[in-house]
């Protein structure tokens, strides 16, 4: 039986891509990104709720994200969860849930005034051709 992990975020960049090189030469970057969820409860009370991301990019992906990312900035991310795990200094075992992203886009907020604003492709950022061997045939589609 096959299985989804899948994620598709759209909100504001938390902090400033950092890149790193692993030990074998790979390039990665990392950043965060909040998305936020609206709700009326029954007795019409608005609320508001913010949700914290990690978010990790490899290759050349990496690089466009360190170049052109900033902190604030609004971006649309595909991808899916990776959990890493690692002993910390105290030999307790720790854990982190990151999206890894395939795809990226840099949208623009249009306010005209009105309540519903607009979203509007800036960069399209996708796949790497490294990645392209990770893609299903036509035919394992279900």
């Amino acid at each position: 039986m096959r299985s989804v992990n899948k994620v598709i975020l759209v909100g504001n960049v938390t902090r400033d891509p950092q890149m790193k090189v692993t030990s074998n030469g790979q390039q990665m970057t990392t950043f965060g990104i909040a998305t936020n969820r609206q709700w009326t409860t029954q007795d019409g009370g608005n609320h508001n709720s913010a949700e914290y991301h990690d978010v990790v990019a490899w290759s050349r992906l990496a690089e466009l994200c360190e170049k052109y990312i900033k902190k604030g900035k609004f971006i649309y991310i595909e991808g899916y969860l990776k959990t890493r795990t690692w002993d910390d200094e105290q030999g307790a075992k720790r854990f982190r849930t990151e999206v890894v992203i395939q795809d990226m886009i840099m949208l623009n907020k249009r306010g005209d005034g009105s309540e519903s604003e607009e979203m509007e492709p800036e960069l399209v950022f996708e796949r790497s051709d490294d990645m392209s061997n990770m893609l299903p045939d036509s035919d394992d589609i279900l």
